[in-house]
């Protein structure tokens, strides 16, 4: 078991993980936005099992007022396969740990409403409800 940090090369691979969680996403596309979010920093971690990728965070240090110095959450999924055995909390503890030494205040992240079985995760893994997140499709 391995947690670590993708490179580019691994696009496919994390793709393969995170079109389970957004499913609208063509590989193009994503490929297209990791590369624009590059700006920001936005590093792919993963939990390995030999090659095989079994969890997935998309994340970057951020700060903003609210907030203020934070790990934002942009993407988080185990492989349906494996849930239920500790491998999200594994990369929790992780996500904890590198937010410590980003000097981050808080982790934070966004996540949809019918996702039911996620926010329960969220809540028992210490996680609370701070806010609505409104969009507006221009």
């Amino acid at each position: 078991m391995q947690i670590r940090e993708l490179d580019l090369k691994e696009l496919y691979t994390a793709y393969e993980l995170v079109s389970q969680l957004r499913t609208e996403l063509s590989y193009k596309d994503f490929e297209d936005l990791i590369y624009d979010m590059r700006h920001m920093e936005y590093k792919m971690l993963g939990i390995f099992d030999k090659e095989k990728l079994i969890t997935y965070a998309g994340v970057a240090i951020q700060t903003n007022l609210y907030h203020k110095r934070h790990l934002y959450v942009f993407d988080f999924v185990t492989d349906e396969k494996y849930r239920g055995k500790k491998y999200g909390e594994m990369m929790l503890e992780y996500l904890i740990d590198y937010s410590k030494m980003g000097m981050c205040q808080s982790i934070v992240l966004s996540s949809g409403f019918a996702r039911e079985e996620a926010h329960k995760f969220y809540e028992k893994n210490g996680f609370l409800k701070k806010s609505y997140l409104f969009v507006k499709t221009i």
